[in-house]
C-alpha cells in the first residue's frame, strides 16, 4: 500500500495510523450504504411485527392501487405515486418495477424505518435503523397536500404494528 501522508521512512506508527484510517473509512461506507432489502428480511428477527404488518396494514398492499391507476397516469405522475406506495424507489436495492422487484412493490417496513441492509449486516444494530418514529416521519407521504388531493384521512397512528 502506498499512502501519500506517510512519513518518508514509512515507520510502523505511520503505517498503523494509515491502516486504521482506511478501516474507519471503509466501516463508514458500509454503515451508510442506504441499501434496501425488503420486508421479508425483517421477518426473521421481527416476526410478530412482520405478521401484523402483512395482516393488518394497508401499506402491505399499497402498490396495488398504483397498478390499478397506472394506465391513466403519465410517467411523471406514476413516479410520484411510487415515492409513497412502494419501498426505496430510485434508491439502492429499492423498487424498480413490479416485475423486477416485486418484494419492494408495497410500502414495506423500510418505507418508514429506513433502509435495512446495514442494520441486518450488523446483527441488528439498533443504531442503523430508525426504530422510534415520529409523526413527522409519516408526513412525508401523509401530508396536507395529498390529503386534499385524494380526499382521504391518513391513519398516522394506524401503522403496521
Amino acid at each position: 500500500m502506498e499512502f501519500s501522508y506517510l512519513c518518508k521512512k514509512g515507520c510502523l506508527a505511520c503505517v498503523a495510523a494509515a491502516l486504521f484510517f482506511v478501516c474507519i473509512q471503509s466501516a463508514a461506507v458500509v454503515a451508510n450504504s442506504g441499501r434496501y432489502v425488503g420486508s421479508d428480511a425483517c421477518a426473521d428477527c421481527h416476526e410478530e411485527q412482520y405478521e401484523n404488518y402483512k395482516k393488518f396494514s394497508k401499506k402491505a398492499h399499497s402498490g396495488e392501487s398504483v397498478k390499478i391507476m397506472a394506465g391513466d397516469l403519465t410517467p411523471s405522475e406514476l413516479k410520484e405515486c411510487y415515492t409513497c406506495h412502494v419501498t426505496g424507489y430510485g434508491k439502492p436495492g429499492g423498487f424498480v418495477s413490479f416485475e423486477e422487484t416485486p418484494a419492494m412493490a408495497d410500502a414495506g417496513c423500510e418505507a418508514c424505518h429506513g433502509p435495512g441492509y446495514d442494520h441486518i449486516e450488523a446483527d441488528g444494530d439498533p443504531e442503523l435503523i430508525k426504530g422510534t418514529l415520529q409523526v413527522s416521519d409519516c408526513e412525508t407521504c401523509h401530508n396536507a397536500e395529498r390529503v386534499a388531493a385524494f380526499d382521504y384521512k391518513p391513519l398516522l397512528y394506524g401503522g403496521a404494528h
